[in-house]
């Protein structure tokens, strides 16, 4: 039989923990913060693996974080709960005017530009740098500033690719370790690399945007498939004796290739 509890139930619960657990009596919204990062990284791998149980439970942990921080805020005086719920419902009715007070739809981003001061205003810091990009690209179209479609953003990143390519040219080899990676380097040259090769990423996150694709989640997809098939690759180079780290390049991108084309026929098939 599934349980019928509801949301004040949860909450009469965590006020319960709060008076008397000792380990939840003594946590702070400072000492919470790093179990809210992991709930939210727990629950986006869920999301990500198209698992509903899973995101359920996860949702559940994420719930929990809310309801903890809206408790201890409510021992303090500060808030509670029910003040979280009409700052939520506030927010949602400025939102959506047009539903809600008889206004006009209006996009969100442009109404919030104008009561903020820089683009980059209210954003995370610590957001990962591919979200904070496309976010930064999504404030900027709301404003207008962004192509009719995906040619313009498309061109972009083959002119950024350019110079990232002319400049390769005139650069030296980079100098590697005994194991085969490239060391750091801190010459005005690099920096000048550094600075193409960020343009040419943001160009990509911004041809994702206006595709309708995020970035992250277009990477988390390829960089998925990769871990795959190279898994797939070192198993097929074990069955036939290649010791890993023995093969050649040439004989590493034969396995490769033969993965990928298996991987093809099983979903063409």
């Amino acid at each position: 039989m599934q349980d019928e509890s509801t949301l004040d139930d949860a909450l009469a619960m965590m006020r319960d923990l709060r008076a008397r657990c000792d380990w939840d009596h003594a946590q702070t919204h400072q000492s919470l913060r790093p179990y809210l990062i992991e709930e939210m990284h727990e629950l986006d791998e869920a999301i990500r693996r198209g698992e509903p149980a899973a995101m359920r439970d996860e949702l559940g942990d994420v719930l929990l974080q809310v309801l903890f921080h809206s408790v201890i805020a409510e021992e303090a005086g500060s808030f509670d709960a029910g003040g979280v719920a009409s700052a939520l419902i506030a927010k949602m009715r400025r939102r959506h005017p047009h539903l809600y007070s008889g206004g006009t739809r209006e996009a969100w981003e442009a109404m919030k530009a104008k009561t903020r001061e820089a683009i980059d205003q209210g954003l995370p810091p610590g957001l990962p740098s591919l979200h904070r990009a496309h976010r930064l690209q999504e404030r900027a179209a709301g404003v207008g500033f962004d192509w009719s479609d995906t040619a313009g953003p498309a061109a972009k990143v083959a002119e950024e690719l350019d110079e990232v390519r002319a400049l390769l040219a005139t650069q030296p080899p980079a100098a590697m370790t005994a194991g085969g990676e490239p060391l750091p380097r801190s010459d005005p040259q690099h920096a000048e690399l550094e600075v193409e090769l960020g343009d040419l990423l943001f160009a990509v996150v911004n041809l994702c945007r206006r595709a309708g694709v995020h970035a992250s989640v277009a990477l988390d997809r390829a960089t998925d498939k990769f871990v795959r098939r190279f898994g797939a690759m070192e198993r097929l180079a074990r069955e036939r004796g290649l010791a890993p780290g023995a093969a050649t390049l040439e004989e590493l991108d034969a396995l490769w290739n033969e993965v990928k084309r298996e991987e093809r026929a099983r979903v063409e098939g």
